[in-house]
C-alpha cells in the first residue's frame, strides 16, 4: 500500500477543541455542556384563574410555560420560577407528560383520576417546596413501579391549604393504583398513618363521591 492509499484509508481526526469536548458540571458549574436526558420530556404549567373564573375562562388561562427533556434542563426551570409557598393564592403549577393537557377532557385523563393531598397552610410553610420537588423527582426519575400510568401531578395554592396532586390514566381500584398511592407517600416522606384520597375524574366533575377511596 502506498503512502497516499494509507493516507486516503486513515479516518479525518476532528480538531477536539476544548469548547467541542464534553466539559462536566465538576469541570465547570456554570458553562458545561454535558446534559443527562430524561425519559420523557416533561411540560410546566401555570394559571392563576381568581376565584369567579369560568371553566372556559380557566382553559384559556392555562399557560404551557416549558418543556424540559434533561436532568441540567429541569433543574435550571426549577432553580429560576417561583417557589410555591410564593405564589399568590389560587394558583395552580402543572408538570405533565409533553403532549397531556392538565385537564380532565384531555384523552389521556378522561378515564383517570388523582390522588390528593392537602397541607394546611399554617402549619406547612416551606415544606410544601419539599414536597412538591420530591414529587417531581418521582416523576421524572421514573420511580413509580407503573410509571406508564403517571400523567403528571399539581400543586395548587388556596387560602387555607397547599394541594398536590398526581394524575394517572386509570381509575378502577386494584393493586396497581393501591401501589401508586402507597408509593406516593413514600416518596413525599409522609406518616404512614395519613391516609391519600384517590377520585376518579369523572367524580371531581360530577361532585360525586361515589367512587373515592382511600389507600
Amino acid at each position: 500500500m502506498t503512502e497516499q492509499e494509507v493516507l486516503a484509508a486513515t479516518p479525518v481526526q476532528e480538531d477536539t477543541t476544548k469548547e467541542d469536548r464534553p466539559i462536566t458540571v465538576f469541570e465547570d458549574p456554570k458553562n458545561y455542556n454535558v446534559k443527562h436526558p430524561l425519559q420523557n420530556t416533561w411540560t410546566l404549567w401555570f394559571d392563576n384563574p381568581g376565584k369567579k373564573a369560568s371553566a372556559t375562562n380557566w382553559s384559556q388561562n392555562l399557560k404551557e410555560i416549558v418543556d424540559v427533556n434533561t436532568v441540567e434542563d429541569f433543574w435550571g426551570v426549577h432553580n429560576n420560577i417561583v417557589k410555591v409557598n410564593h405564589l399568590e393564592i389560587s394558583s395552580n403549577y402543572h408538570i405533565f407528560k409533553k403532549g397531556v393537557r392538565p385537564e380532565w377532557e384531555d384523552p389521556v385523563n378522561a378515564s383517570g383520576g388523582k390522588f390528593s393531598i392537602q397541607f394546611p397552610r399554617n402549619r406547612t410553610g416551606e415544606a410544601i417546596n419539599d414536597y412538591w420537588l420530591n414529587l417531581i423527582l418521582a416523576m421524572l426519575g421514573e420511580q413509580f413501579q407503573y410509571e406508564d400510568e403517571i400523567c403528571g401531578a399539581v400543586v395548587s395554592v388556596r387560602k387555607v391549604f397547599y394541594r398536590v396532586a398526581l394524575w394517572i390514566k386509570s381509575s378502577e381500584r386494584n393493586e396497581k393504583i393501591e401501589t401508586i398511592g402507597r408509593q406516593l407517600k413514600e416518596f413525599l416522606n409522609l406518616n404512614s398513618n395519613l391516609t391519600v384520597e384517590f377520585t376518579p375524574h369523572s367524580d371531581s366533575s360530577n361532585k360525586s363521591g361515589e367512587n373515592r377511596f382511600t389507600v
